[in-house]
This record gives C-alpha cells, structure tokens and sequence, in this order.
C-alpha cells in the first residue's frame, strides 16, 4: 500500500468516477438489495477517504471498496435479522448468495453483462422515464445529484427528491436486476437510449470536478449504446445514437491539451481525431434502419449525427458548412425544441452569419435563467459579445457564467478568457 494523503485522494475520486456503476452492478448481483447497496458503497468510499491518506492507497483500490461495501451489506442484513428472530435462516441464505457471486437468471438469457442489466432495471416501465434516467445516471456512472440536476434542469433539491423516489420504487415493486425478455425490452429502448445519451453528455460537459472531459464514461456510454443495439440491430434510435456518440467520441484525444486545458473544435488537431469510428458512424448514417420515417427521438439523434458528421468531414475549420449545421438546427429545433438546442443553434447562426445574428438567436430564446441555470448560455453570450466589440457587455457575461460554473476546467478557460478582455490590443 503506497501514497501521499493528496494524491490517494484524488485516486480515490478518480476510481469512484470509473467504477461506481461496476461496483454497484456488482453488489447488486450479490445482495439484490438496491435500497442497502448503494448506501453500503458510499460508506466504504467515505472509509476509504479516511483510511488511505493514513495508511496508504491498496494495491487493488477497486476490490477494496468492493470488500468494505459488501461487509457493510452483510452487516445490515445480520442486523435485520436480528430484528426479525430469523438469524440462523437469513444467514445461511447470506452465506449461500455470497458465495455464489451470480447474477439473477435472465428470462431467455439475452446478454452477460451486470451493468446492462443495472441499466434496464433502473429503465423499467414502472418508473417515470425521467425518473428511471436519473436513476440511472446516479447508479450505473456514478454522475453526482448536483450534476444530474443541471442536466434535467431542475433544482438539486426536486432531482434529489426524484432519485430518493425512484429507489424507493425500485424495491418497493421488486423490479428485478436483470435483462428482460425481447418482447418486453422494446418497450424500453427509448427509456434507455436517453439515459446512455445523458450519461455521453455527462462525460463530455461534466457539471463538476476537475476534469475537462471524462473520456472514460462517455466510452461506457457508447459501449452500452452497442450492448443494447446488438439485441435490436435494426432499431432506428439506437443506430442513430451509435453514430452521433461515435462522431463526438472521436475526437476525444484532441478535446484537451497537455496540460488538460479545454481545446475549442476550431483549435483541435485534426489528425488526431479517430477516424476509424467517424467513418463507421457515417456508414451508419446511410444504413437501412435510418431511410423512411424515423420516430421523433431517432430523428433527433439523427440530426445531432448529420450536424457532428458536418464538423467531423470538413478538412479544416475553415471548410465547415456553417450553412447546412444552420438547417439541421432549424430542423432539430422544430422536432426536439429545448434551450440547449436553440443555444447551439445560435452559436452555428453566429458562425454563418455572424456575432450579431448569434446574439439575436440568443435573446429569443425562453426558458433560460433560474435555479439549475447553466453557465454556459453567458459563456456563449460573452464570446460572442467580444466578437461584437461590445466589451464592457461582454465582461459582464463573463463573469455571470464564472458565477455558475462548477467545472474546473472550464472555469479556468472563462478566466483566462475574461483576463483576455483586459489586455491590450496587438
């Protein structure tokens, strides 16, 4: 066991960002106690915190959380049973669970794979869709209540409200930890291709933390988008969804620098983007499931791909086709209107047309502002206030968004960028 107290901290956190949803599949197989497990994990990470900087990070981080939080487990089911009189009987039970270390048997045996069954059961039709993401994004990647709020846009109070809800649902119904029958799983397809587009989100626009991007999570993400596909390959939403995480995983070794500061996509080195899966993605979009009428969600994701694929193609920035990304919007907006698209709209808007124009798309957009309110609608506001010229205005925006902004990454980019408005020209 080695380490200094900081950096088996931040190993820590960086384990617990990694492998929370694995852990939690994992425990969940054992105990099939979603209400003990995942409070079971949190204690063993808050031990770990005490422990570690004092007697040194364990060779096997991961198993060691794995062992603290099942003996926690173990724990309250001793303790139940001795509320209940049935000590001798629940242990022996105990005892044969956790010496099996299996998964419920799947009906029709579809797929091996406890994070994908952690996934379908926290998507079941039992729970509200938005509900069943949320949940999701909390057990299966670990994505923090704070952050899940800003994703939802709702208040951390109301989406810490919804989770508690949710689990409670989950085994109040004793929905189960396993993959559901092919006639019963199309009903969920949508349910889950939104929860693995969130957790994508959440691992290129982390909410919080230190990290620019989590590469690694919006890898599960696209690894589960697969998974789920290969049980319905002809399904419309999940081929459109494979090729838009795959066109924006592409370019994750060029999204940072050596230092981990953010690189903007007109800044990054091209040849480092992954042009095996942007051609894969582009085939995809020309596949079979994708012509003729699409339903709503995968025309949505259709039209995010064709927009990411304009950026993926061009050779360089300057042969981007601001034009067509402008009418993919148009249509985008028409099929999923939301404040996100119609922010991104104007920043395309701003691209073709000019600043002016962007902060006009800007201003008409409703439902911006407010508890839950993104930083990066000011963040976009004062960059293209300081293409305008209109500095003063721009500073202000600038610092509206440093005061919303939790990631520290990009919180440091909004500095550098406010400083920039103070150095003189040339």
């Amino acid at each position: 066991m080695t380490g200094e107290p900081d950096a088996s901290l931040a190993l820590l956190g960086s384990v617990v960002r990694e492998e929370w949803g694995r852990l939690t599949s994992l425990l969940l197989a054992r105990f099939r106690r979603l209400d003990l497990v995942e409070d079971a994990l949190a204690d063993a990470v808050q031990a770990a915190a005490r422990r570690w900087p004092v007697d040194g990070v364990p060779d096997s981080p991961v198993a060691w959380l794995h062992t603290a939080a099942a003996r926690r487990v173990l724990d309250r089911l001793r303790a139940e049973a001795m509320q209940h009189r049935r000590m001798p009987f629940l242990v022996s039970d105990i005892q044969r669970t956790a010496g099996s270390g299996g998964a419920m048997a799947d009906p029709g045996g579809l797929v091996e794979d406890d994070l994908l069954r952690l996934v379908l059961m926290c998507t079941h039709p039992a729970l509200a869709p938005e509900a069943a993401s949320a949940l999701a994004l909390r057990l299966v990647v670990g994505v923090s209540t704070p952050d899940i709020a800003r994703l939802f846009l709702v208040p951390e109070a109301t989406m810490a409200a919804r989770l508690t809800r949710a689990k409670k649902k989950v085994v109040a119904a004793g929905i189960p930890f396993a993959v559901p029958g092919a006639a019963e799983l199309s009903g969920r397809l949508s349910t889950v291709a939104q929860t693995v587009y969130l957790a994508f989100t959440a691992g290129y626009a982390p909410g919080s933390g230190p990290d620019p991007v989590r590469a690694e999570l919006a890898g599960e993400a696209v690894r589960l988008v697969r998974a789920v596909r290969a049980l319905t390959p002809g399904d419309p939403t999940l081929t459109a969804l494979l090729a838009l995480v795959l066109l924006q995983h592409s370019r994750r070794d060029a999204r940072t620098d050596d230092a981990g500061r953010l690189v903007l996509l007109a800044d990054q080195d091209r040849s480092r983007w992954h042009r095996d899966e942007i051609a894969e993605a582009v085939a995809l979009l020309e596949s079979a499931p994708l012509r003729g009428g699409l339903p709503v969600q995968a025309a949505a994701y259709l039209l995010q791909a064709r927009i990411a694929a304009e950026h993926a193609l061009a050779p360089r920035p300057d042969d981007t086709r601001w034009d067509r990304i402008v009418a993919h919007y148009d249509l985008l907006v028409a099929v999923a209107p939301g404040p996100s698209v119609e922010l991104a709209r104007a920043v395309a808007v701003a691209q073709a047309r000019g600043p002016g124009a962007g902060l006009a798309a800007i201003a008409a957009i409703s439902g911006v502002g407010g508890v839950g309110a993104s930083h990066r609608f000011d963040a976009v506001r004062a960059e293209l206030l300081t293409r305008a010229g209109r500095v003063a205005a721009a500073r202000t925006a600038y610092d509206a968004a440093i005061s919303l902004c939790r990631n520290e990454a990009e919180l440091s980019h909004l500095h550098d960028r406010r400083a920039a408005l103070d150095q003189p020209p040339g």
